[in-house]
């Protein structure tokens, strides 16, 4: 399998919505081009406020999206099924078929990304999120990706 495309988004604005907002407008675009998209985040705090947060970005904006869980946890989808929604939330566990566009909201690179044709990471000017930010893209060229940076 080729190396995935890696994309970051990074905002001049401050704020840990600035960067959910961003995933949420990347995740509309990817579900409009009909692509299968896993949303990964470090927590079911997380998930849950960008589960909102989907709901409500935009006016008129509509993102099909269900979450997965693992199987010890309850009010989500179960780790191992299909999901049929075409964007999926997850704290670590990957659905099957998903495998277009991974959007990074957890703090490290995943093992996993290998697995998409398309990473997607979001910074916002928080010192602390750029730092993150600049240690997964060395992480990203220490596999031989040359991530591109879009500053918005």
């Amino acid at each position: 399998m080729a190396q995935p495309r890696v994309d970051f988004y990074v905002s001049g604005e401050s704020g840990a919505d600035v960067r959910l907002r961003l995933a949420c407008r990347v995740a509309e675009k990817a579900y409009l081009a009909k692509q299968q998209v896993v949303v990964l985040l470090d927590d079911a705090e997380a998930l849950r406020r960008f589960d909102e947060l989907l709901w409500t970005f935009g006016d008129g904006s509509f993102v099909p999206h269900e979450t997965l869980v693992a199987p010890q946890a309850r009010g989500g989808q179960q780790a191992g099924t299909p999901c049929e929604a075409p964007v999926v939330l997850t704290t670590g566990a990957l659905p099957e078929g998903h495998a277009d566009v991974l959007l990074n909201l957890a703090g490290a690179v995943p093992p996993f990304f290998g697995n998409f044709a398309r990473v997607a990471e979001f910074l916002d000017a928080r010192p602390e999120v750029r730092a993150a930010g600049r240690e997964r893209f060395k992480a990203y060229r220490a596999q031989s990706i040359e991530p591109q940076t879009h500053n918005l």
